[in-house]
């Protein structure tokens, strides 16, 4: 029972930092000095995965030196609940230990799930996952080169939004989105999925050679890591057609970026910026300090 109890205690200590690795994941950079934000960022992320991988060896060897027992556990002084006279409680201890033999099954099934996990790392490619069943012959790779000007031609955009695709990588298309006066955006397409997308500023040059170049102003620096982040959201290779549609739906509504306050805290400005992340279902808008709050 000794040893059973270290490793239920390992267990629980595993899964204590995994919600915080998730947790550090999920709270990111705090925007202030990008670089070095990055780099402190990735520095205790790697900490906490280091530590999480040693505890899981320290699980690993725990859950390896566990015996199985020759006859069920002794769940202590529930075993007297068989010895009730009451009709309703006598069927008590037959169903702890059923219930625990039930969890044994879940941990052998949950093994199962995470050996065959790791072996097939999930990507974001159709082809991959077209390995797994048999799919339909559509290719989101391999589509009519015509194919995203009609696809954006059919999305409902709001007045002075305007669209301009040309072909600098042969078939796969760049789209580039102006808002208004407020901001464009270059999407890069793989046939029908996006692979990136690039947001600076009206009075900024968005050409061939400036896909891949950053904005000089932090406000768009900061719409666009919510624009990768709201491009893996929408990212669905089965349904890549709809996949664009409600990204560029999303991408339209900074329309009034400068115009509407926070939904949480009914600011403009915060920490000298305005609302940069939209919902990705409301399309509301808020603050990168109030969206989690």
């Amino acid at each position: 029972m000794d040893k059973l109890n270290c490793a239920l205690t390992a267990v629980k200590n595993l899964r204590s930092n995994v919600r915080q690795c998730f947790e550090h994941l999920a709270d990111g950079t705090d925007g202030e000095g990008v670089e070095e934000s990055r780099n402190k960022f990735v520095h205790d992320f790697q900490e906490k995965f280091g530590a999480i991988n040693s505890q899981l060896r320290e699980v690993e060897q725990l859950i390896n030196g566990l015996q199985v027992p020759p006859t069920a556990y002794s769940l202590g002084n529930t075993a007297y609940l068989a010895q009730e006279t009451s009709q309703d409680r006598q069927a008590l201890y037959p169903q702890l230990v059923n219930s625990y033999k039930w969890i044994d099954k879940v941990h052998d099934h949950s093994f199962l799930a995470f050996n065959n996990l790791n072996q097939n790392t999930l990507r974001r490619s159709y082809n991959y996952c077209s390995q797994k069943r048999p799919r339909l012959p559509f290719s989101s790779f391999n589509n009519d080169p015509d194919h995203i000007d009609k696809l954006l031609s059919e999305i409902n955009t709001p007045p002075h939004t305007s669209y301009r695709v040309f072909r600098p990588f042969g078939s796969n298309a760049v789209a580039i989105v102006t808002i208004s006066n407020v901001l464009k955006a270059a999407i890069v397409f793989k046939g029908v999925l996006i692979e990136w997308v690039t947001v600076k500023g009206y009075d900024e040059p968005l050409e061939q050679d400036d896909l891949w170049a950053e904005s000089r102003y932090e406000v768009f620096r900061k719409v666009q890591e919510h624009a990768h982040s709201a491009m893996l959201h929408f990212f669905s290779p089965t349904l890549p057609d709809l996949a664009v549609k409600s990204y560029v739906t999303w991408l339209n509504s900074h329309i009034k970026l400068f115009l509407e306050p926070c939904k949480r805290c009914s600011k403009y400005i915060a920490n000298g910026l305005p609302p940069t992340w939209r919902d990705l279902r409301t399309l509301e808008p808020f603050h990168e300090e109030c969206r989690n709050c």
